[in-house]
């Protein structure tokens, strides 16, 4: 990790130098302009934040999914939240693995770290989800939702406190806050 860093800071130096540089897109032959502000500063915090929120925010998708399949019945506030989990999550993955480009990271860590993102459902707890309908799939969707919100929010606050990137802490900032909204939303979801 520490010789991908060094390689990173490296690259990054180099593109902060230059302002920005351009390459090809070898599918398109168009032009492509790397953006030195994604590149600046990043530290271990950022990457490892990225790194693993990835897959957090693509099972938070999954579970989301789920919920806007018509057989699980699911009530219309949850369609609603899941619809607004999607939309807001997309775009944060693709954000995420931008930067992790521009740093010069892989996508993934080198260790894995699933037992330390807070809030993943295992494969049994997806299962169960999966076989749920109606109230049941509401309940037990929002309750695993709120731990699954729960875990990105610490992670966020993690790379807000350690981090350095600034895209990196404003993504986390909007993870914060729009997760918390989402939370005191899904608290309100009855027990069957």
């Amino acid at each position: 990790m520490k010789i991908r860093l060094v390689i990173g800071l490296a690259a990054t130096l180099t593109l902060a130098a230059c302002g920005s540089s351009s390459s090809t897109d070898s599918n398109t032959n168009a032009p492509v302009v790397e953006n030195s502000a994604s590149a600046a500063s990043f530290n271990d915090a950022d990457v490892m934040f990225a790194q693993m929120m990835i897959p957090h925010h693509e099972q938070a998708i999954e579970m989301s999914d789920m919920a806007l399949d018509p057989s699980t019945q699911a009530s219309k506030t949850v369609i609603e939240l899941a619809t607004q989990i999607k939309a807001a999550q997309d775009p944060e993955i693709k954000e995420m693995k931008d930067l992790l480009a521009a740093w010069g990271q892989p996508l993934t860590a080198e260790m894995d770290h699933g037992s330390d993102m807070d809030g993943m459902l295992s494969m049994d707890d997806m299962e169960k989800l999966g076989s749920l309908k109606g109230t049941d799939f509401d309940y037990f969707w929002a309750q695993s939702m709120i731990a699954h919100h729960e875990g990105a929010i610490d992670m966020a606050e993690v790379v807000l406190a350690d981090g350095s990137n600034v895209e990196a802490l404003a993504l986390a900032n909007a993870i914060v806050s729009a997760q918390a909204t989402e939370i005191d939303i899904l608290k309100t979801i009855p027990k069957p």
